[in-house]
């Protein structure tokens, strides 16, 4: 009987699906791989080598000294974001309104630091008094704009993904409306008055360099997440709701509860991202403040696996590129909107990769022929029986009825 052979399928599933971080950076730089090479096409219709373009973008972020500050001061708010994003997500509660966060941080950070001027209640009060007062105004109201969504989907099974992206919304317009009326200064664009010097970000190379205080605290924060985690009740209880919520629940963790916690937690950090932008860059509150670092922030978090240090890094790298990408613009008249088409690219292929942790791709279909050959088990001939032991008892066996095996008979 001849065995047919059957087409091998190209696609498997792999026995255990892969993880650890080997992978994940795998990932992180195929990605980034994937969206350079594609964001090469861009600089075709400008008439200019990607090489060349590549060059000048990396050579700006970071190989001087003046744009290397520059990239860490843009990555310190990416990495506040980014580390929302991995208490948030890693809970499985999948926030989007950490633009709000930031606006409405900004907001907050900048009532403590209008209140410095002269003739106001803070005006006794030093840097050394003010910035972390302002630290914590921003933390409390990123933490209760963001805890909003976080009740509503605790107490009443919101939908967290659309109410945090319409609370962007609202925190867009409610941003408009303060600096365009009641903290409007006097002039013709809608923005505050310039803060007092003492309610600057300490900038920590002198005046030559934008390297500020921010991105120190930006830095401690990603070892207390990470140790977060690592270390506490509250890290486990979360990693446990993102794995398997209802396991957590029959292990005794209040869902609820956390999931609350959760989202103060993403928001307040989110609004140190707002606090760095007003004190560090912009030294007033105005309208059209930021409008995509909250979610650059997210995908830095993506990039980085959802873990702190991966974040950081990756908030650093993209920090770079945006840095590149405008004084490339200034330069050679390229969009710096190009930075944002690779970091969707970037997004794109980190999604597109989540299938390989359970699958892949069968090489022996690729190159080997692709159907079963002879001596596969998979073929539809069953396997031979095996013969029978050697031996007296073999012979009884097959010895016909009535006839007799023993010597001599």
């Amino acid at each position: 009987m001849s065995r047919r052979s059957a087409p091998l399928p190209l696609i498997e599933r792999r026995p255990t699906p892969i993880g650890g971080p080997g992978f994940g950076i795998a990932i992180a730089l195929a990605a980034m791989a994937t969206g350079l090479l594609l964001g090469g096409l861009l600089f075709i219709p400008f008439d200019s080598a990607p090489a060349d373009g590549y060059a000048t973008l990396f050579q700006e972020g970071f190989g001087t000294r003046r744009g290397l500050g520059d990239t860490l001061v843009r990555a310190a708010p990416l990495i506040f974001i980014g580390l929302g994003t991995i208490v948030t997500w890693r809970a499985g509660f999948f926030f989007l309104g950490f633009q709000g966060c930031l606006l409405i941080g900004a907001t907050g950070s900048a009532l403590i630091a209008l209140a410095a001027a002269d003739g106001r209640p803070l005006d006794w009060a030093p840097t050394a008094v003010l910035i972390p007062l302002t630290l914590v105004a921003a933390a409390v109201a990123g933490g209760i704009w963001s805890g909003i969504v976080g009740y509503l989907k605790a107490r009443h099974d919101g939908n967290e993904v659309l109410l945090s992206l319409m609370m962007n919304f609202v925190a867009a317009f409610l941003l408009n409306y303060l600096v365009s009326g009641p903290m409007r200064a006097k002039g013709a664009l809608p923005q505050t008055e310039r803060f007092d010097e003492s309610a600057h970000l300490p900038l920590l190379l002198g005046p030559s360099n934008n390297l500020h205080f921010g991105v120190i605290v930006a830095v401690l924060l990603v070892g207390i997440v990470a140790g977060v985690f690592r270390l506490t009740a509250l890290g486990y209880d979360l990693s446990a709701m993102g794995h398997n919520p209802r396991a957590a629940h029959y292990g005794g963790i209040d869902i609820a509860k956390r999931t609350i916690q959760a989202s103060a937690l993403g928001g307040a950090l989110a609004g140190f991202a707002g606090w760095s932008q007003v004190l560090g860059v912009q030294y007033r509150l105005l309208d059209g403040l930021d409008t995509t670092t909250g979610f650059e922030g997210i995908v830095a978090a993506l990039l980085g696996g959802l873990t702190p240090i991966g974040t950081a890094v990756s908030s650093f790298l993209l920090g770079g590129l945006s840095v590149g990408a405008q004084v490339m613009q200034r330069r050679s008249g390229i969009p710096a909107s190009m930075a944002q088409v690779i970091q969707g690219l970037i997004v794109l292929a980190i999604l597109a990769s989540g299938p390989l942790r359970y699958y892949k791709v069968n090489l022996r279909a690729v190159f080997g022929g692709g159907v079963h050959g002879a001596g596969d088990d998979r073929s539809d001939t069953p396997p031979a029986q095996p013969s029978a032991p050697a031996g007296p008892a073999a012979e009884r066996a097959r010895a016909p009825a009535g006839a007799t095996t023993e010597p001599g008979a």
